[in-house]
């Protein structure tokens, strides 16, 4: 639990004014790398996805969610920012988007799944069985 100190100031393990700082956006490709225990041990886990939305400011309650697709799969997860689960946030790639949440990425992903397996009906339609009773006659 958090500590006060006798000045009414937080002692957090959290660096804040870092957290902050970090300017997170939707449209942002980011490296959250996520603490993990396991049978006393503490491993680094890394989660790489866009970020589709950004909530609650800069409070302590502030949020944003990180969306990847896994084996196929699309995976979002919503991470507390001030979170000390969270070893440290990497922002790989800043995107140019028209809006402040990202939401309808879900949509267009399940729209082209959807399309490319329309394709790889016809693709099967297109290709005609052979008889397996047809003879070849030798003329």
């Amino acid at each position: 639990m958090l500590d006060y100190c006798p000045m009414n100031r937080v002692i957090s393990p959290v660096n804040i004014e870092e957290r902050q700082g970090l300017d997170l956006r939707a449209g942002d490709t980011v490296k959250v790398w996520q603490k993990i225990q396991e049978k006393g041990k503490t491993r680094l886990q890394a989660f790489e996805g866009l970020v589709l939305a950004r909530k609650h400011g800069k409070e302590a309650g502030a949020t944003f969610t990180v969306r990847r697709v896994a084996s196929g799969v699309g995976v979002e997860k919503i991470f507390p920012l001030y979170s000390p689960v969270i070893d440290k946030i990497e922002v790989l790639k800043r995107s140019k988007v028209r809006r402040a949440k990202l939401y309808h990425i879900r949509d267009k992903a399940a729209k082209e799944v959807s399309r490319q397996m329309r394709n790889l009906r016809m693709q099967k339609d297109v290709v005609a069985p052979v008889a397996e009773d047809a003879t070849v006659e030798n003329v």
